[in-house]
């Protein structure tokens, strides 16, 4: 059976003032890269808790970061953006979305909470209201999605997996979003995949996970590479 706990939950202001040094560096070094043409085209926000954020891994190490090197490596101009906070909730990345939305221009998202709220065994219901909120805001904002999909420990009872676990095909189907079904695929309770408590993948952990979203994120960029040619030769009278 498996059992988790959580470590305390980081202070959230922490996360507030690296989100703000990051805006301000982009307002200040922004002309700069222009003029260097290293802007990237593409800004993947990778929205989550601490499987995002990076929970006891170096720096470079984090889902993000190694994310972001991949799709370079396939050529995708891509910078991908930490929108990760250890201990979140769907709850409270729902309330944060907006504030984390205002950081700068978007083209697309990675959606991956839903871990804690197993974890503590919340409703499921509320899981479902709270991810079909953000993937309602990030539909506003005209953003593709790819949503993780979490599975729930099955020491809570086969009722309460099967309910937990269907909340995300089903915002998937309902919303049309590209549909991951689990972000931990291949290296949940492996020990040479995570960290001492189990639950936190160590970096060998996070190259699995990079390995099998990459594809899937990449034709995602293609698709808008092709969307924003397409709208460009239609603005040029192609």
């Amino acid at each position: 059976m498996m059992h988790f706990s959580l470590p305390r939950n980081p202070p959230f202001a922490c996360l507030r003032a690296g989100f703000a040094v990051a805006v301000m560096l982009s307002v200040v070094l922004g002309p700069a890269w222009a003029g260097t043409g290293s802007v990237p085209a593409y800004r993947l926000l990778a929205f989550g808790d601490s499987l995002v954020h990076g929970y006891g891994l170096e720096a470079g190490q984090t889902l993000p970061e190694r994310l972001e090197a991949a799709l370079r490596e396939r050529g995708h101009s891509v910078e991908v953006i930490n929108g990760g906070n250890s201990g979140d909730t769907t709850a409270s990345g729902r309330a944060r979305l907006d504030w984390t939305l205002g950081g700068g221009p978007v083209d697309l998202a990675l959606v991956a909470l839903g871990g804690n709220d197993a974890l503590r065994g919340l409703d499921p219901a509320s899981t479902y209201d709270n991810l079909d909120a953000i993937l309602t805001r990030l539909a506003d904002a005209d953003l593709p999605v790819l949503l993780a999909g979490m599975l729930a420990p099955r020491n809570l009872g086969a009722d309460y997996a099967d309910e937990f676990d269907a909340v995300f095909p089903k915002l998937a189907e309902a919303h049309g979003v590209a549909f991951y079904p689990f972000l931990l695929d291949g290296v949940a309770l492996d020990p040479a995949l995570n960290q001492a408590d189990g639950i936190h993948p160590n970096p060998a952990g996070v190259a699995v996970i990079v390995e099998r979203l990459v594809p899937r994120l990449g034709a995602m960029i293609e698709a808008l590479e092709k969307r924003r040619a397409q709208t460009s030769g239609e603005a040029n009278g192609g």
